[in-house]
């Protein structure tokens, strides 16, 4: 192939130097033609002379590709079918791969309300809330330290606030709930999330109800009684027993007083909210009956709280009166009470333990024995005697005298009443003053491993 080639270069050349002799021959001796004229003819010659050589340089070079192919082929046909066959398979899983690569495309470059939604990432399951038995909760080995806050449990912003600078969490947490309300089971499980008794004060009327309002007829106790909260009252136990984790539930508290539309009678004899004598045992009787129908008593301590008793009409203080408001042993858990230091105070000197809670705790020992809690506590800052109160109450708790106290709830709000008929606000949270929140810490302190707080964070 490369003489051929080498023949056809030599013929080319041999050619162009003739065509360019002659060319000269024909400038100079040609009389007719001017000089520019010959040139300009000599140079189209010239240029038709080297595309022809050219043009032959080219279709030998193309000759000797196709010979060589035509020869490659041939001589490799064997080894040719032999890749084909084994290059057979990486072609389909390079056309697979093609095919995915191009929907791909596809897929990115369609609207975006055509593709797909993106599955879910799994989410890790959540623990479970667990919490101690009821049986383990009625005696404890240390007493319960709970508050009472704006919104805690829902909100644990302003009882996180307090305990950072209490130094400690609490064990227990009070709050409270109206009979225009379903069973909130996220109190529950929020409370026990974060180990603490949730404690419910239920009371039989709308949440939303007025302290200084007695008038409810549509929640007087005969009604209640005579089932017309059956409906509700089942729903709710449902719930509680469907949640499976305990709580405490202070139903109607401070029955002994006049301030409330589940009171029985004003200190003179005149009927409350249409009620009698009997009526608020035979309330607390169908309620828990209820429960027990529905398997909520399994989960539900039931604390039985009047006030404390000096401070009411007198007709209402005697042991005879606070005994008939007292369901009995089968239908309560605990018994306990409210007691405050509290605005006007009579002219006493003493600011203790002893004066806010002793005449009551005498009393209840003599209803029950059972254990006691101080279900809502709390002292206010009017003419300072706030901070020897809080120690006070904290050597009263540490007195072997009263081991049957099982905890204490702290009412940590300030709250604007009528107290004789005169607006006044009660500041009894924990934190009201640098020097009552040092009492209160120095005494949470001193009690050490006889009450149950948690750590922080």
């Amino acid at each position: 192939m490369s003489r051929t080639r080498s023949r056809v270069t030599a013929v080319a050349a041999t050619v162009l130097v003739l065509a360019l002799a002659a060319l000269s021959a024909i400038v100079w001796t040609s009389p007719d033609v001017s000089p520019v004229q010959q040139t300009i003819r000599a140079a189209e010659k010239v240029q038709e002379a080297a595309d022809a050589a050219h043009e032959r340089e080219r279709l030998m070079a193309r000759i000797d590709a196709l010979e060589a192919q035509v020869g490659s082929l041939t001589e490799g046909k064997v080894d040719a079918e032999q890749q084909l066959a084994s290059s057979d398979g990486a072609l389909q899983a390079a056309l697979k791969e093609l095919a995915i690569l191009q929907n791909s495309e596809r897929s990115a470059t369609a609207p975006l309300e055509t593709a797909p939604a993106p599955a879910p990432a799994p989410q890790p399951a959540a623990a479970p809330v667990t919490a101690p038995s009821k049986a383990e909760l009625l005696s404890p080995s240390a007493m319960y330290y709970g508050m009472y806050t704006e919104q805690a449990p829902h909100n644990w912003a302003t009882l996180d606030a307090t305990s950072q600078k209490v130094g400690a969490l609490p064990s227990m947490v009070g709050y409270f709930g109206g009979w225009d309300q379903d069973f909130r089971a996220d109190a529950v499980t929020r409370s026990w999330s974060r180990g603490m008794l949730p404690m419910l004060t239920w009371e039989s009327r709308p949440i939303a109800a007025q302290n200084d309002v007695v008038d409810e007829p549509d929640y007087s106790l005969p009604r209640i009684i005579g089932g017309a909260f059956d409906d509700y009252l089942h729903r709710y136990a449902q719930a509680i027993a469907s949640t499976g984790l305990p709580l405490a539930i202070r139903l109607d508290h401070e029955m002994n007083g006049v301030w409330y539309p589940w009171s029985e009678t004003d200190g003179s004899g005149a009927s409350i909210n249409g009620n009698s004598p009997g009526d608020y045992v035979k309330m607390w009787q169908h309620v828990h009956d209820i429960f027990e129908q529905e398997g909520a008593n399994e989960y539900v301590i039931w604390v039985w709280a009047p006030n404390r008793v000096d401070n009411l009409p007198s007709a209402n203080r005697g042991l005879a009166f606070t005994e008939q408001l007292y369901p009995g042993d089968d239908y309560v858990d605990w018994i306990g009470m409210s007691g405050y230091l509290r605005p006007p105070y009579t002219s006493t000197s003493s600011y203790t333990f002893d004066t806010t809670f002793g005449a009551t705790l005498a009393q209840l020992r003599q209803v029950a024995d059972k254990p006691i809690v101080l279900a809502e506590v709390g002292a206010s800052e009017t003419e300072g005697h706030k901070p020897e109160w809080v120690a006070s109450f904290f050597d009263g708790l540490a007195d072997p005298a009263n081991d049957d106290i099982v905890g204490f709830a702290w009412f940590s709000l300030a709250v604007t009443t009528y107290v004789q008929g005169e607006r006044a606000t009660n500041d009894w949270r924990i934190d009201s003053r640098a020097d009552s929140l040092a009492a209160f810490q120095n005494g949470l302190a001193e009690l050490g491993d006889d009450v149950q707080t948690q750590p922080l964070g």
